[in-house]
């Protein structure tokens, strides 16, 4: 048969197909609490948005939610408890709907019909930080994300958290989690992936959770992380710290010569502007940086000893870029910075989403 030639291009949705790959099966699949692979990406400059919306939880200062505009998917709504987090969220994005309410009484019956459920629920319920009360802490928000699954039924949930979660005291918590929503019709997986994987210059592992309804959990494939090295903290803050005209700033780059350890942001209740506990300064001082505060500026040109950080080089640490402003003093712009989940590490785990629930095939039809 000979071909036609300029045989015209229809989009044709087609019924979609159970990855063949044998990787794919385990021989106990009720035992995994991680049914996906994790498949290489291609990842454009920039994203047109697909149609695919989402309702973010706790969406603190916007680092997950800036990772979704930049994967192409747009936000039906943001919901937040601080009053400065929602603050910097309607001074970068005027056109978000931001919804300042504790999480405990918000009600989701107006998002309906909305794709994903994202967000970072709170920390310090499983924080090797804090005391791991888990389900006992107050702070515990994964049954109200629960209940809005129920109530909203997306397409997809998209939580992230610390990695303590996932330890072997939780999980009997992490079971009843997949249990609950597997009554609902979701499949559901939990992966530690580290932020450094994306091209954050900072040593940050984080606990990743996936739901998604049938027919969509076949094709859902975790980020493979970028191959080139991420930048050091040398590399990253220079110019920063340089802005001063400090003079000792190229020996100071030479010695950060590492990526950052994972910055602290502390919970509501504890934490200052600070980069940590003991022995997270202990890593920053090796990096030739203070840990003990956050300053206002970069050093002068005589400054001698170890700098501080600014709220600004905490943000590009974290993967913000420097267009992204933060509301509040020192101390609540430091907070958010520190609790925020970089947005390029939400990207990458966004497009595998968006390729996922957006699943079609272009195909060669004779005319």
């Amino acid at each position: 048969m000979k071909k036609t030639p300029n045989q015209p291009i229809r989009r044709v949705e087609q019924p979609m197909k159970r990855l063949s790959d044998n990787r794919t099966r385990f021989m106990f699949p009720e035992m995994s609490e991680n049914p996906w692979l994790t498949r290489s990406r291609k990842t454009a400059a920039t994203r047109r948005m697909c149609g695919l919306t989402s309702l973010e939880l706790c969406a603190g200062a916007g680092g997950q939610a800036l990772g979704y505009e930049q994967a192409g998917i747009e936000h039906a709504g943001l919901v937040e408890i601080d009053k400065n987090a929602c603050a910097t969220l309607r001074l970068n994005r005027p056109g978000w709907k931001v919804i300042e309410q504790d999480l405990n009484s918000f009600d989701g019956s107006s998002f309906t019909g909305v794709d994903i459920i994202s967000g970072g629920l709170p920390c310090p319920p499983f924080s090797v930080a804090g005391k791991q009360l888990g389900i006992k802490d107050e702070r515990n928000l994964f049954p109200v994300m629960i209940r809005l699954v129920d109530q909203i039924r997306p397409k997809a949930v998209m939580i992230e958290n610390v990695r303590g979660i996932l330890d072997a005291v939780f999980i009997d918590y992490r079971l009843y989690i997949r249990d609950q929503l597997k009554k609902l019709g979701y499949k559901t997986g939990w992966k530690l992936m580290n932020a450094s994987e994306f091209g954050v210059p900072q040593l940050r592992p984080r606990a990743v959770f996936i739901g998604l309804r049938e027919p969509y959990a076949d094709h859902f494939s975790w980020p493979e992380g970028n191959a080139m090295q991420p930048a050091t903290v040398g590399e990253s803050l220079y110019s920063l710290m340089a802005a001063n005209g400090w003079k000792g700033v190229n020996l100071w780059k030479e010695l950060a010569n590492e990526i950052a350890p994972t910055l602290v942001g502390g919970s509501h209740k504890h934490g200052g502007p600070d980069l940590g506990p003991t022995r997270a300064r202990k890593a920053w001082a090796i990096l030739g940086v203070d840990g003990l505060g956050i300053l206002d500026e970069a050093p002068g040109p005589d400054f001698q000893g170890m700098p501080r950080l600014t709220v600004r080089m905490a943000a590009r640490i974290q993967g913000f870029p420097d267009d992204w402003h933060f509301f509040g003093k020192k101390t609540a712009a430091y907070k958010q910075v520190g609790n925020a989940f970089p947005p390029p590490f939400a990207r990458a785990v966004a497009e595998n989403l968006r390729t996922c629930l957006t699943a079609s095939r272009l195909v060669r039809v004779a005319g």
